[in-house]
């Protein structure tokens, strides 16, 4: 057989740059949830009882924003970091992204959940 290449022998530049891709989508889609969250809570009537003292506005639609905020942060974070070393080369994820990752989307959608239950 002339001209099959052997299963052992990848093409090593296509496999990260989907992997990269796909990450990148997920982010965006997860900005998204992100900015829904944020309007729930923009948008809802303002509660008479502020959970924080001191800081006006922070009830639990507030908490679920902030929550939503600080998980995009630690994905884009992830995807930064995980992008950088799929270009390095051919190494397994870390525990620690995939532990930080995991716990992220986690709070992203307990947060969600929480916004359109509190969102009446």
């Amino acid at each position: 057989m002339t001209g099959t290449v052997p299963e052992s022998t990848r093409d090593p530049g296509l496999q990260p740059e989907r992997t990269t891709l796909a990450w990148r989508r997920t982010l965006i889609s997860l900005v998204v949830v992100d900015l829904f969250i944020w309007r729930s809570w923009l948008t809802s009537e303002p509660s008479s009882g502020t959970i924080v003292t001191g800081l006006p506005g922070l009830d639990y639609q507030g908490i679920c924003a902030l929550v939503a905020a600080a998980a995009t942060v630690v994905l884009a974070s992830v995807v930064w970091v995980r992008s950088r070393q799929l270009q390095a080369g051919f190494q397994a994820a870390p525990t620690r992204l995939i532990l930080a990752s995991t716990l992220a989307v986690m709070g992203l959608g307990a947060a969600a959940i929480a916004a359109i239950s509190l969102g009446g």
